[in-house]
């Protein structure tokens, strides 16, 4: 027998300044089903979802939950991960994943219940997370699964979940699946949004696929691999998603000798060639502390950075760009970008001297740049003037990659560049680092994703425990011999 119909859209439109976005989606999902919802960047999914929750509302169309109008009643029995975090950094875990439905009685909170209930939540997803630990403190995969307690906190019929496996590494996404199958199991449906196709493939019971807004396909996952989703995303035929490696050659252009920072690096010592290097470890290893430290975005206690053999006295981090050093971060919204500004004032945040003469900005340079980056990387924007709120995760990720670059960079660190990134605009983005780093610039490649690693270098730093566990090279740069040095275990 079928199971129940949860949720119906039909013609569901939306369009933003006389921009359409959603052109007629027509979707079924019933009870206990996950479905994939796939696309390119600016393709609608999040357009979709926030209809859903009603943060936006339709055009045209209906949407029917459970039996009622969704647009007239509320978007109750609705619980979402969302891509970017929506937690409080200056509240403690149990307080964001509490937040708005508080216990208590006569006014007082029953703290001692919000933190036994997210530790239970916590172990639930085998994370050791201390309830009482301020949001600010996390990294961002301990950030992630907090979003991931709070919404299993909530008693809901469908969940939603936005790319919730961009910054988790197989060990955490595993666990994460494990419980979408229970949720599944127990009659709750999934729509999960994805630009891992083969984790869609695996997870999923049906595939939907949005073009420019226009709802493409939606069939069994069974019947489709990851090439056949892709092309159906892109309307075209993909070439080879990894361009050939550019080993490290020449001369060091990076020198960390002993560098530490608290108990998060740890007398950490390498040296970074002209070419493409990974940094590879599981999620609190230390990569990305390391990345700040070096970029004086975090406080070193020890240890030294020489750039082409002059030690550099970073005290801040526009010290590092001042020296070419530049650092693409994971958190794009947290330290990236500036959603209220307009793209081209957010693409020239960090570079705006080059702009300036006596004092005043020069407007139609700062465009021009914006508007060559917009070409380069085929940033989909109604104009210029757009504030990047109004801008898909991925689009959003390209600003803060050309924010990066108008900084003429010699030394390139990229933390999770392709977090949130569609397959089409992935391919396009390995290909510009392969051109950056064939240009002669040292680039440090920050993954939790071993395919994509394994894919782009041919040298690989692990971490382990804010530790450099090794040095992988060649044939060596293996999925087993990365999980080895990262974890100690065979």
């Amino acid at each position: 027998m079928e199971s129940e119909l949860l949720l119906r859209t039909e013609g569901v439109r939306k369009s933003f300044e006389g921009t359409p976005v959603l052109s007629g989606i027509s979707l079924e999902l019933r009870a206990g089903e996950i479905l994939g919802l796939v696309g390119e960047n600016g393709a609608g999914k999040s357009t979709f979802v926030k209809c859903l929750l009603g943060l936006h509302r339709p055009d045209s169309g209906s949407i029917t939950f459970l039996g009622r109008d969704l647009l007239r009643t509320g978007p109750a029995g609705i619980a979402a991960i969302p891509q970017e975090f929506n937690l409080v950094k200056d509240l403690t875990v149990a307080e964001n994943i509490f937040l708005g439905r508080e216990p208590g009685r006569f006014g007082f909170l029953n703290r001692s219940l919000m933190r036994s209930e997210s530790r239970r939540l916590l172990q639930k997803l085998d994370v050791e997370i201390d309830p009482e630990r301020k949001i600010d403190s996390l990294s961002v995969a301990e950030k992630q699964m907090v979003e991931i307690a709070k919404a299993l906190s909530v008693d809901c019929r469908l969940l939603i979940m936005d790319e919730p496996t961009t910054v988790l590494n197989q060990k955490e996404s595993a666990i994460l699946f494990r419980i979408m199958r229970e949720l599944k199991a127990g009659g709750t449906s999934i729509l999960f949004i994805s630009h891992r196709l083969e984790e869609i493939r695996t997870i999923c019971d049906r595939v939907a696929v949005l073009r420019d807004g226009v709802l493409v396909s939606c069939d069994p996952a069974e019947s489709l691999d990851a090439m056949e989703i892709a092309r159906r995303m892109v309307g075209r035929e993909l070439k080879q998603m990894f361009p050939p490696t550019v080993p490290p050659s020449g001369p060091p252009l990076l020198t960390v000798e002993n560098l530490s920072s608290g108990k998060e690096v740890k007398h950490v010592s390498f040296e970074l060639q002209a070419g493409i290097t990974g940094l590879a470890g599981l999620a609190g290893a230390g990569r990305t502390e390391l990345a700040e430290t070096i970029c004086a975005l975090r406080k070193r206690s020890s240890g030294s950075v020489k750039l082409a053999g002059e030690t550099l006295h970073l005290r801040k981090p526009a010290d590092a760009l001042a020296h070419g050093i530049v650092y693409l971060s994971e958190d794009r919204q947290g330290s990236g970008i500036l959603t209220e500004f307009p793209l081209d004032r957010n693409v020239t945040l960090s570079s705006l001297r080059r702009y300036c003469h006596a004092g005043i900005i020069n407007r139609e340079a700062e465009r021009a740049c914006a508007e060559s980056y917009v070409k380069k990387f085929r940033i989909k924007t109604a104009s210029l003037e757009t504030e990047l709120k109004y801008l898909s995760g991925g689009n959003q990720q390209k600003v803060a990659l050309a924010k990066c670059l108008d900084n003429c960079p010699r030394v390139f660190l990229f933390d999770e560049p392709t977090r949130g990134v569609d397959i089409g605009a992935r391919s396009d983005l390995y290909e510009f680092i392969r051109e950056l780093a064939a240009s002669g610039v040292a680039c440090l490649l920050i993954s939790s994703d071993l395919e994509e690693i394994i894919g782009m270098c041919d040298r690989v730093l692990v971490m382990r425990a804010g530790e450099l566990a090794g040095t992988l090279e060649k044939e060596h740069v293996t999925e087993e011999e990365i999980m080895y040095l990262a974890t100690g275990v065979n």
